[in-house]
């Protein structure tokens, strides 16, 4: 997939473009992305955003990490974070606003050492694409975990979407979507919004401990995941 994301938040860090960022799917029109979601500061955050990056402790690994706002905020508070994105272009846009430990790297081959806390915000979780390949990332997941380790990551039941007709197959939550920037598309690409419910079987599947942090009325949840 070309860095159609990384070129969005490169050109909006250096003021270089006035581009639109849309998200094409399969359920209905575009949407805009509004770019500048992924640059807020800690008064901006929502309230889920907010109280998981106060979870975090010891050393942490941001995986995702976008233009890194969580990073900074973490940086603020004397955290040992490393902050993790595919994207290059990504990864240079957090340098330059200051992460001071910011890789190149796929989460699926990552293996750098153990952490305290797994950090996996702005449904993050969704890269796993699928309930299939959510399995395989928790398995991952767990050998870059520490003794007494957490896995903090939020996603959201989108059963809304379907106003009462959910899909015959598969499960509702694995969305194929498309990435529009300056007239360049991506290939289109799997992801994964998973009910808490349904989250909450995979994970004790998988040997964890679930627990629900907080949860807003439109399905949208923040969670911990610990091994057991």
């Amino acid at each position: 997939m070309s860095d159609i994301l990384g070129q969005a938040l490169h050109g909006y860090h250096h003021q270089k473009a006035k581009h639109k960022l849309w998200i094409h799917n399969q359920y209905g029109p575009k949407e805009e992305m509004p770019i500048a979601i992924y640059f807020r500061e800690e008064d901006d955050m929502p309230d889920l955003e907010w109280l998981a990056v106060e979870q975090c402790r010891g050393k942490v690994l941001d995986i995702g990490g976008g233009a890194g706002s969580h990073a900074l905020l973490l940086q603020e508070e004397d955290i040992d974070v490393t902050a993790i994105d595919i994207s290059p272009l990504s990864v240079e846009v957090m340098k330059t606003r200051g992460v001071k430990q910011a890789l190149v790297a796929d989460i699926y081959t990552y293996n750098q050492g153990k952490y305290d806390t797994l950090l996996l915000l702005m449904n993050g979780i969704g890269l796993a694409g699928n309930i299939e390949g959510l399995k395989r990332l928790l398995a991952h997941l767990k050998t870059l975990m520490n003794e007494d380790a957490q896995l903090l990551f939020d996603s959201s039941d989108i059963t809304y979407l379907y106003e009462g007709n959910l899909p015959a197959e598969g499960y509702y939550g694995e969305i194929t979507y498309q990435y529009e920037y300056n007239q360049q598309k991506t290939d289109w690409f799997n992801w994964l919004y998973i009910d808490e419910h349904t989250m909450q079987a995979i994970a004790e599947e998988m040997g964890f401990t679930m627990e629900v942090l907080i949860e807003d009325e439109h399905g949208q949840y923040l969670a911990r995941l610990t091994v057991n």
